[in-house]
């Protein structure tokens, strides 16, 4: 399912706009990953494209689900934009759709910079903290060198 558009001036728009609410595909996208097994299945399916079958077996060798409740999650994370699905005879075959996946990356990328100045800055305390305990370690060293001699 391709992405809404965003009107213009919409925050969280495509534009790289102001962070704001989400768009409704945006928000589908996230709603859907809100749920562990549609995660578990975009963790199976990150190998690459498989069967139906092959991810129902795998999902109930981990939890008890049935296989349309399997069915339906698929059709959740496909109606997101997150799985695409090709039929090759009687067989339904799913892969992780990359457009869907972008967009969530985009907009969760949009949040790197705010997570990013205090990761350096706790990095740079570190340091300080570090060169402080051995300038006192030094500064004791000398001073029982002194102190001995």
């Amino acid at each position: 399912m391709p992405a809404a558009a965003a009107a213009p001036g919409d925050d969280g728009g495509p534009d790289g706009g102001p962070a704001g609410a989400l768009d409704a595909a945006r928000a589908g996208v996230f709603e859907a990953l809100g749920d562990p097994v549609r995660r578990r299945l975009l963790e199976l399916l990150v190998a690459g494209e498989q069967p139906a079958g092959a991810l129902v077996a795998a999902l109930q060798a981990r939890v008890r689900i049935t296989q349309p409740a399997v069915s339906q999650h698929l059709k959740v994370l496909r109606e997101a934009g997150l799985v695409q699905v090709r039929a090759e005879g009687t067989r339904r075959l799913y892969a992780v759709d990359d457009a869907g996946t972008a967009a969530a990356q985009a907009w969760l990328a949009r949040f790197e910079d705010t997570f990013a100045q205090p990761l350096d800055a706790l990095a740079t305390e570190l340091a300080r903290g570090r060169r402080d305990r051995r300038r006192a370690a030094t500064r004791e060293e000398t001073a029982q060198g002194e102190a001995a001699g």
